[in-house]
This record gives C-alpha cells, sequence and structure tokens, in this order.
C-alpha cells in the first residue's frame, strides 16, 4: 500500500502532550494501537510538513483554469 492508494480501514487519531514533554501521535483501529512519541521540535516538523501537504492537496483538487 502506498500513499496514494485508497483504503476503507477506519482509524482513531489523537495528538496531544506527554507527562514527559513528548508529543505523542496515538493511532488506534480494531487491528492495533498505535503511541508515536515525538520531541516537540519534530513535532512541529510535522506539522509544518502536514500543512505543506493540505496545501498539496488543495491545489491538486482545483480544476485547471482556477474556476469550480
Amino acid at each position: 500500500m502506498g500513499i496514494n492508494t485508497e483504503s476503507d480501514t477506519g482509524a482513531n487519531l489523537q495528538i496531544g502532550p506527554t507527562s514527559n514533554g513528548m508529543v505523542r501521535i496515538f493511532i488506534e483501529s480494531d487491528a492495533f494501537e498505535l503511541p508515536l512519541d515525538f520531541e516537540p521540535d519534530e513535532a512541529e516538523e510535522i506539522a509544518e510538513e502536514l500543512r505543506a501537504a493540505a496545501s498539496r492537496a488543495r491545489n491538486a483538487a482545483k480544476p485547471k483554469g482556477g474556476k469550480r
């Protein structure tokens, strides 16, 4: 499965600080639980990557010519 492969798999996503000063991204589905901990600087880099990807996705969804 690649980044551009659609899936019907559902999951819950939680993001928040831990008591140890880390930022946790917690992914939970029927099949698994995946806690991912990041230093605050790493979390900010991930946030920047998410914003950039959202911008690219928004631009890719626009029809050519700029009108919807």
